[in-house]
């Protein structure tokens, strides 16, 4: 008798992602670094590593097809006459920084206050993705999420605090593990107004 794959419970099969296929010459720079490195890329361990590391970068950098505003296009504006701020906190987000291809791991405050809409809290998350998923400098993901929502939402300000720890920091170069990086951008109200500024850096860390 023939076994059959494991099922769930509900007895629905799970379909499994087609693999995506590499290229032979991306697979050979992925040897030729390992070798570099001090290994043998031809050795039992590392004979599929080449073609798992090149599909796990196309993951990380899966935000060069992602289009940020466009999670922004639909907007809602039956709000029940609501004015104040919107925020989305601890979100969290993994990048890489293009200078040496190490993890950025942290997490993200995105608010806004709304003019005559609001958009639907999930889309904020994926406007940092979408940026997120690229090679990126912390300081630069932090005003293009902070943008992105301005200039598609058009609110009378916005607000973008991100906190996070820099693998070429800690596991490299100086190696200094716990140290955080926090960088903001406050555009409209909550850049003029310091009452407003402060309200809303209240409820980020509150």
């Amino acid at each position: 008798m023939t076994d059959l794959p494991d099922e769930p419970a509900g007895g629905d099969m799970i379909a499994q992602p087609a693999k995506i296929a590499v290229p032979e010459d991306v697979q050979a720079a992925i040897r030729t670094l390992i070798r570099w490195s001090g290994d043998d890329p031809d050795r039992e361990g590392l004979v599929d590593t080449p073609a798992r590391v090149a599909r796990a970068w196309k993951e990380y950098c899966s935000g060069y097809g992602d289009d940020p505003a466009h999670h922004l296009s639909r907007v809602f504006e039956e709000v029940g006459g609501y004015d104040e701020i919107v925020l989305l906190k601890d979100i969290p987000f993994q990048s890489h920084c293009e200078h040496h291809m190490a993890p950025i791991i942290g997490k993200a405050h995105i608010a806004y206050l709304p003019r005559n809409h609001v958009v639907g809290i999930s889309k904020l998350a994926r406007v940092l993705n979408a940026f997120a998923r690229r090679l990126q400098v912390q300081e630069r993901l932090t005003a293009e999420v902070a943008d992105c929502i301005w200039d598609n939402l058009k609110p009378h300000g916005v607000a973008v605090v991100i906190e996070a720890s820099h693998a070429c920091m800690t596991a490299r170069g100086v190696r200094t593990a716990g140290v955080g990086m926090v960088t903001s951008r406050m555009m409209g109200v909550f850049r003029d107004d310091e009452r407003s500024r402060k309200e809303v850096l209240a409820l980020m860390h509150s």
